[in-house]
């Protein structure tokens, strides 16, 4: 419930559970196999018994594993991810998570314990929160985003909700947001008065269960022909990629892990140089990733060790916003399919490979979000409209309402009263 830890630091297991692929084959539905991989983590937990129903109410949506590139040379698959509410890799945990505070406040006090939920977003992670604890009793979201540096239809999503969900469009970057929203978990009387919790990657609950598609997805690619996947992660914040490096360290059947950024090159410039240096973020096309300061960074080193150590077990590569556009239109006129920018730069980072790296490994890219949700940066660049899922077409019918801001902890504090 606390997001983070009381001195500033983040959460992580004092142990990870290990599992065999084998005993994994059987489990039908992804709902089942959260169960199975999250039950260590609720031993002794008063959510122990309520786990089941936790992850149906979660993992009731679609998780599509496309096959794009099958020949004797390569084997290419693309995990979508945005066939939620939101249509976002981040309705996975967001739902999850409110599954499981609301159910824990419902424990506490009768359910009397005011809660405020806090979440810091680049994009996608806002309408993820804010839908999954929306006309929840007991519970109201404020969501901290960089005024003008979403997209159009990203910034409705973050603003059409009202009620229980306080929306501000902070003036500056994610980092200044993410900066805010750091200030007030460290204010304790200010956590006392409001019940500040966090949705961010920052909390483990939010986490833990995005393992759970990596599972899914290597298990099925093992199911098929014994060998284990390769995966290219688009990442700002490190919080996806995390989890699949967790799903890997659990013993899923998950071989190299190659991280996608965009021009925010905090950490490719990590991992060759060995210092860790956090910038001021820079915008690009693939808004929801640019992070300067990606806070998982503090779990992956707790974690794997130094600069040295994270480069023998991943890789990172940075991609231009030219090479962002130049492959959405490249993979519209090679198979037809129309990817959103931050996906776009995990296809960059697999045709750029060598052939022979594609020949060795069965890769999965991460597919974060539906273009639909960026159309004015892709639907120039294929010459053709896009579609957009049924349910984000109801939400941009709703009104937006929202406030702008100074990154400033005083404008903060009295929405809050």
């Amino acid at each position: 419930m606390s997001g983070t830890a009381p001195d500033g630091g983040l959460y992580v297991p004092e142990k990870l559970p290990h599992f065999e692929p084998d005993a994994l084959m059987q489990i039908d539905t992804i709902s089942n196999l959260a169960e199975h991989l999250m039950g260590p983590f609720f031993e002794g937990s008063t959510l122990k018994k309520q786990l089941p129903e936790i992850c149906n109410e979660a993992f009731n949506f679609p998780v599509r594993l496309q096959l794009i590139e099958n020949t004797a040379r390569e084997s290419l698959s693309v995990l979508e991810l945005f066939h939620g509410p939101t249509a976002a890799f981040k309705d996975f945990g967001a739902r999850f998570l409110a599954a499981c505070m609301t159910r824990t406040m419902g424990s506490r006090q009768g359910g009397a314990l005011p809660v405020t939920v806090v979440v810091a977003t680049s994009g996608d992670t806002g309408s993820a929160v804010a839908a999954a604890f929306h006309r929840r009793p007991g519970v109201r979201v404020v969501v901290l985003f960089p005024d003008g540096k979403v997209s159009p239809r990203q910034q409705h999503q973050l603003t059409c909700w009202g009620e229980n969900v306080i929306s501000l469009a902070v003036r500056g970057r994610f980092d200044d947001c993410q900066h805010l929203a750091k200030e007030m978990f460290a204010d304790a009387g200010l956590v006392q008065r409001y019940g500040l919790c966090s949705a961010n990657s920052i909390n483990v609950g939010r986490l833990l269960p995005q393992s759970v598609y990596y599972a899914q997805a290597s298990l099925a690619n093992y199911r098929k022909n014994g060998k284990a996947s390769s995966f290219i992660i688009p990442t700002g914040n490190l919080g996806n990629a995390f989890a699949g490096i967790w799903a890997k360290q659990m013993g899923l059947p998950i071989d190299q892990i190659i991280l996608a950024t965009n021009a925010n090159r905090t950490i490719p410039d990590f991992l060759e140089s060995g210092e860790w240096k956090p910038r001021a973020s820079v915008p690009t096309l693939a808004s929801a990733m640019d992070v300067g300061d990606p806070s998982n960074m503090e779990r992956l080193r707790n974690l794997c060790g130094d600069a040295a150590d994270i480069g023998r077990q991943l890789r990172a590569i940075s991609v231009s916003d030219e090479q962002i556009a130049q492959q959405i239109a490249k993979e519209h006129l090679r198979n037809g399919l129309a990817w959103c920018p931050h996906t776009a730069t995990a296809f960059n980072v697999y045709r750029n490979l060598s052939d022979d790296e594609r020949a060795k490994h069965d890769f999965i890219i991460i597919a974060t979000a539906h273009a639909a949700k960026f159309e004015n940066i892709v639907e120039p660049l294929i010459g053709a409209t896009i579609n957009p899922p049924d349910e984000l077409v109801r939400l941009l019918q709703w009104p937006a309402r929202f406030e702008s801001i100074n990154s400033d902890m005083d404008e903060i504090t009295s929405r809050l009263q």
